[in-house]
Parts: C-alpha cells; structure tokens; sequence
C-alpha cells in the first residue's frame, strides 16, 4: 500500500503528516489501527524519513472540530506537543479538512484551540498548565522547587504538565544547558517520581523577557524544540518570580513566543503558545 505523506517542521522539532485519505483507502471497514510500528519505521533516521513524531487526522470527532492520533519516534503516544501542534493545524487547513482559522482539536491532554494568523504563524491555546501532583503525575506533593538526585547532581526542578509531564530545572549563567539535557535528561526521564516519565527542560534566564530552553524529550531524546516545554518552562519561571508573563522562549532550531497572565494566587489561566509551521516536503511511501 502506497500512503502520502508531508513532512513538516516547526522550530526543527518535525513531524510527518499521513494524507488521511490515503490512509483510510488501506484500512479494513475504515477502522483506525495502531500506528506505533509504522510510527518507529517511518521515524527512523538512518532507515526511515526520519522525524520526532507521526500524526494523523481524525475527523470522527463530536466534541471538536477535528481530532490527531499523535506518535512518538519511539513508537509511544503522546498526550500533546506543541509543535507538532501548530504544524497540524497548518496542514488540515491547508489540505481543507477544516475551512476557519480558529478550531478545537481532540488530544489525549483534552481539547486544544489553535489559530491560523495572517502572517503565517499559527498560535496555541495550549490550555491550563496542570500543578496537581497526582493529575502530573508526580509521587511527591511538593512539585515546585524539588530536589532530585542524579548521578553526581542535585537539581531544584519544577513538576508541571501541559497535558504531558515536564520538569524544569533553572541554571546558572555558565552552564551548558545542552550538555546538562544529554547527561542528566535521560536519568530524569525514567526517575520513580514520575510513574509516565517526564520531559526535561534545562533553562536559563537571559531577561525577564528572554529565556534559552534545551529538552530532553520523553519517547524521542534530544530534540531541536518543545513547544510544551516552552510554555511549561515560562509558567514555572513565573510561578518563581524570575520572568514576566510574556516571554521569548530560544530553543535549538528556533523562538517561539509563550503568553500567561496566570500567577501563584491564580494559575487557572489558559497560556498560548506562538511559533512558525512549515512544510519540508511530500512524498509516497
């Protein structure tokens, strides 16, 4: 069976879309199948396209306008992404699944509204961070300023999910944040106190407008960007007072812009998440 598909890429974080005609046309009684070996194969970077995740539309959604089915390139799911998000909506509103600008999207996090602009960015509502331990998940109560032992390291990291667990970890000006996500992000990731693993985020403040963010990503390892990193990143260095509510977030192959008016006293606001979608190419496999 040959299937269509578009590779996209959203601050190098990238992604392939499957044509979701195509797709159904290979399916028996147009049953939805797991996709995770596919996910790993097509992934692959060596013997594949190569990509940080696979996503495919789904239109058999009630509550929303249109639904994903998202993989990681390991082959696990995941509950959102930012990125590969704002890519998504570029491409179903391009290939006219969804004719308005402003849409809801079904995801395992629950449904997200994301913005086609006119200058070609797309922007996110990616919802309301999670500081629940339990809803994180995270085994220990005091999620905001924990201290983890690793290897040789004890960090003071943040526990916050955006749908999809993250632990941030502020660090000093001469720190190697990229060298720190490659050593310690692996160790984070499967440590006992987040029982669906965690996405490490190492970052340090430039301004109180400006941060650099380097990830470790739970199911794919280093990646060039992590838009729910981003936006997890800027609510815990609010929530500690060291940024203000809108900030410049600069990754590996990139910036995005995250909004939150949220604050200690009131974290239930939503925070939006802003950054480019573009196309790579299309081709059959």
């Amino acid at each position: 069976m040959e299937i269509k598909l578009t590779k996209m890429q959203g601050c190098g974080n990238d992604f392939i879309l499957i044509d979701l005609d195509e797709y159904r046309k290979g399916l028996k009684n147009n049953k939805w199948k797991d996709m995770s070996d596919s996910a790993k194969k097509l992934c692959d970077r060596n013997f594949g396209i190569g990509a940080d995740g696979l996503i495919i539309p789904n239109l058999d959604t009630e509550e929303t306008d249109i639904g994903w089915f998202f993989y990681n390139s390991d082959g696990s799911t995941a509950q959102m992404c930012g990125n590969g998000m704002r890519c998504f909506a570029k491409y179903v509103y391009d290939k006219k699944l969804i004719n308005r600008k402003t849409f809801s999207v079904k995801t395992l996090a629950g449904t997200i509204k994301p913005e086609i602009l006119d200058n070609g960015m797309v922007k996110v509502n990616m919802s309301t961070p999670i500081l629940d331990s339990e809803k994180i998940p995270f085994i220990p109560n005091n999620n905001l300023n924990y201290n983890i032992s690793v290897k040789n390291r004890i960090f003071k990291g943040n526990a916050i999910s955006m749908g999809n667990p993250h632990f941030v970890i502020f660090v000093n000006e001469d720190e190697d944040l990229l060298a720190l996500a490659k050593e310690y992000g692996p160790e984070i990731e499967t440590s006992f106190e987040f029982p669906e693993k965690t996405n490490v985020e190492f970052v340090k403040i430039r301004t109180l407008k400006k941060i650099d963010l380097r990830v470790w990503e739970r199911g794919c390892g280093i990646t060039l960007a992590c838009g729910t990193g981003a936006c997890a990143s800027v609510t815990a260095g609010v929530l500690n007072g060291y940024i203000e509510n809108s900030v410049e977030v600069n990754l590996l192959g990139g910036t995005v812009h995250v909004e939150w008016d949220g604050n200690r006293d009131n974290p239930d606001k939503d925070i939006f998440l802003t950054g480019p979608a573009e196309y790579v190419f299309e081709a059959v496999f």
